[in-house]
């Protein structure tokens, strides 16, 4: 495994964790009707199986992608899901020429402040990638990083564009996180604290070793925090202990990220934004990056699979937690198990019942846990030597409530 940026190991939710206001929320709960009713299941066809949706959970529990089988399974709290996901398998390239690049494209992209940058990412990441590896003729380290570097130009355009009509677009941003399989090699590329973990085969094989893939870009660690003080060497206050969690600028925990334009744009520093968002002082750099750490690793035949989500799930869950359930469950539904037994966790926590949280609707939800968006990855090592040429092409976004398609 080979990392092209600085890493940072220690695992940390960006999300406060405070109790205030409990018994405020256990009131709530008590109004909370008891007949709250699932919605009922959408269908969508994406050629292999049925996603559906039940409440405020949607789910595919398994499906094919060019180097094996996947699952997937996304949860809402906020009023609006914040999160977004993608799996796209097949043509990784715009080319319709026969020598086209085949593989799997897997994004998770855990959106604060709105959905706006988040649903920007998964309609635009992806198609900047294949036009890139079309321009390069393959997959790369520049590649994908050039693909972010589109995105988040995209949006700051955006930003721009829309100043004056919308400007709180400015202070809405979002983690991304990607995979890439392709040709035998992995590629994994995250901006905050969303996480990739390898499920991996130990010396009896009969256990599996989690391997974490991404690093954590969350002020609460402290090798983040001496990378931001060493780039703002003359800002006293670029990382400030606010309510015992560590903040950039006392705003905000994650130190990479698409968007947020107020704190990477000078420009959005002033009126009409919100007042919150805005620093007393004028900046002439850059605070946040949105410049990706890049892992890449040859997979080998003691991988076994590999699990893409966003903070809330780990959150919950550790390392090993997640690739034992994994590895010692069916394939088919383990995303939702993932999500299952994470607020089986997060209830418990708040001496409840499952049951009782999963009876809580959107926005009240938020308070016991984030949104949690899953995809597990399955390596299928005889598809992956062949190279499927023949391979399965599907595209498929995770979290299309029927609210919000």
């Amino acid at each position: 495994m080979t990392r092209h940026s600085n890493s940072y190991r220690t695992a940390t939710s960006r999300c406060d964790s405070s109790d205030d206001g409990t018994v405020r929320f256990f009131s709530l709960m008590k109004i909370v009707s008891p007949c709250w009713k699932a919605s009922a299941g959408n269908k969508a066809d994406d050629g292999f199986s049925l996603s559906r949706s039940d409440g405020l959970l949607w789910y595919k529990d398994v499906g094919k992608h060019v180097a094996g089988e996947f699952s997937m399974a996304v949860v809402q709290a906020n009023n609006q899901l914040e999160d977004g996901s993608q799996i796209e398998s097949g043509p990784l390239s715009s080319s319709d020429a026969g020598d086209a690049i085949n593989g799997t494209f897997v994004g998770i992209y855990d959106g604060h402040g709105g959905p706006e940058t988040a649903r920007f990412i998964t309609e635009n990441l992806f198609g900047n990638l294949k036009k890139v590896v079309s321009e390069q003729k393959g997959i790369s380290i520049d590649a994908i990083r050039k693909a972010f570097s589109n995105t988040e130009e995209g949006f700051l355009s955006l930003v721009r564009k829309k100043w004056k009509r919308t400007p709180q677009l400015a202070s809405v941003g979002s983690c991304c996180l990607i995979g890439v399989i392709c040709a035998g090699m992995l590629y994994v590329a995250n901006l905050g604290d969303s996480r990739s973990v390898l499920g991996r085969l130990d010396g009896t094989k009969k256990g599996i070793v989690p391997v974490q893939m991404t690093t954590d870009h969350n002020a609460s660690n402290e090798a983040v925090r001496n990378e931001l003080w060493s780039l703002h060497p003359h800002d006293s206050d670029i990382v400030v202990l606010k309510h015992n969690v560590w903040r950039v600028k006392g705003l905000i925990q994650i130190s990479r990220s698409i968007g947020d334009a107020y704190l990477k744009d000078s420009q959005f520093n002033q009126e009409p934004l919100l007042a919150k968002f805005r620093l007393p002082q004028p900046f002439y750099k850059s605070i946040l990056s949105a410049d990706p750490s890049i892992v890449t690793h040859k997979l080998s035949h003691g991988d076994q699979f590999i699990i893409f989500a966003s903070d809330g799930l780990w959150e919950h869950l550790s390392n090993q937690e997640a690739v034992d359930i994994v590895h010692f469950h069916p394939r088919a539904g383990i995303a939702r198990r993932l999500l299952k037994q994470a607020l089986k966790v997060a209830a418990k926590k708040r001496e409840m019942r499952y049951s009782d949280l999963k009876k809580i609707g959107r926005g009240i939800r938020r308070h016991f846990h984030d949104d949690i968006s899953v995809i597990v990855i399955f390596f299928d090592h005889l598809l992956i030597s062949r190279n499927n040429l023949h391979c399965p092409v599907i595209s498929l976004k995770g979290g299309l409530f029927p609210s919000q398609k």
